[in-house]
């Protein structure tokens, strides 16, 4: 054979080999850029959670991109608004993947929202990272894509019934939206519950995007509970507390963290004082801990307050780029998965993430806030 004819078969052979590498080539990832999808309430009800969990996310990709991105990679994120709606949510999570060709997905805000997802992403093999809902359903089974930044609602509901038990509060009622995110909280009421050889005074339920309260006023009023613990968004969880005090209630109200307290706070105005929220990160205005500072200096120059919620978005990015960085210069959605598994007890400052190849639930802090007359949150 002569050398011309064998460099050109040796050439057409490196070709071919290569064609398997390039076939794997992952959608959302070019040489300068990394897209990620984002499906969030971006209008509706509950659009203050989307609207801030996007916001904290974008401050620290924006970090990141001023320094240069993740190997020279520029993040960019596609927020597509679902209204807090499953079946919009649904949509947007096949645009996201088949036209947006997004490598990753980040950031989704509610319960039912991310169950619709969940079996597309799945299917598609695409990782699904730091959504806002601490529903069982994204935790058990597991499942390799997923991974849960914040703590579950078990967490959160073990530790309200643990301070209400520890007060001599054991007539404890529930107001849940009637969807999946209120079945999910409830869920944890009962098993803390039960842990105590006790069980839920009263249960009554909200439809989900309305302020429809009144008969679960009535009849949760008429209970005459210790503690009515609220599974619910801020509009309809405003509303409640407003008419359950006209009612003439005067015991304790208490949030999971999916409500917003800043939105919360805003819906009530005075008659906040005393309601009582759990909280799945540090307060964003708690400036002894190293994350909670670089947040602060994040938005700096940012017009809206710091929020529970917006510090939420910040760290679920934050623990996505320290995936990315791990997962190296060659990035595949393979890769990102190993690199995020590697995460093994990560102090972020003041804010540990674990993530294990057969656990990926990064957290389990939480702590009880309750709002002052003023609005603001006390420990």
């Amino acid at each position: 054979m002569n050398r011309r004819r064998f460099n050109t078969l040796f050439g057409a052979s490196l070709a071919l080999a290569a064609l398997p590498r390039l076939a794997r080539a992952e959608n959302g990832v070019s040489a300068d850029t990394i897209v990620l999808g984002q499906s969030c309430p971006l209008t509706g009800p509950a659009a203050e959670l989307g609207t801030e969990m996007r916001l904290g996310a974008q401050q620290h990709f924006a970090e990141i991109n001023q320094k240069g991105g993740i190997f020279g990679r520029q993040i960019k994120l596609v927020s597509l608004d679902d209204g807090y709606e499953a079946a919009r949510a649904a949509a947007n999570t096949r645009k996201l993947i088949e036209e947006e060709k997004i490598f990753a997905l980040f950031g989704y805000v509610g319960t039912a929202t991310s169950e619709a997802a969940l079996p597309i992403l799945s299917n598609a093999q695409v990782p699904f990272v730091g959504a806002l809902t601490g529903a069982q359903s994204l935790r058990a089974p597991f499942n390799r894509n997923v991974f849960n930044v914040r703590a579950g609602y078990f967490d959160e509901t073990e530790k309200i019934v643990e301070q209400a038990t520890l007060l001599g509060m054991k007539k404890i009622a529930v107001l849940a939206q009637d969807d999946a995110y209120g079945q999910a909280g409830l869920a944890g009421m009962n098993r803390a519950l039960d842990k105590r050889k006790l069980g839920v005074a009263a249960v009554a339920m909200v439809k989900r995007n309305t302020v429809e309260v009144a008969a679960a006023v009535a009849k949760l009023v008429a209970a005459r509970p210790d503690v009515i613990v609220i599974i619910s968004a801020y509009e309809a969880a405003g509303a409640f507390i407003k008419q359950a005090k006209n009612a003439g209630y005067a015991g304790q109200f208490q949030n999971v963290s999916f409500v917003g307290s800043r939105a919360l706070s805003k819906e009530l105005g005075a008659e906040g004082y005393g309601v009582a929220v759990s909280q799945v990160v540090p307060s964003p205005r708690a400036g002894s801990l190293a994350i909670v500072r670089e947040y602060q200096q994040a938005f700096k120059n940012v017009k809206e307050a710091p929020t529970f919620i917006s510090l939420e978005g910040y760290i679920a990015a934050r623990v996505l780029t320290e995936g990315l960085r791990r997962a190296g210069k060659d990035l595949t959605r393979e890769r990102l998965i190993a690199g995020l598994e590697t995460m093994r007890f990560v102090d972020l400052g003041g804010f540990a993430i674990n993530f294990t190849p057969t656990d990926h639930n990064g957290s389990t802090f939480v702590e009880l806030t309750i709002m002052a007359r003023d609005g603001k949150l006390l420990y």
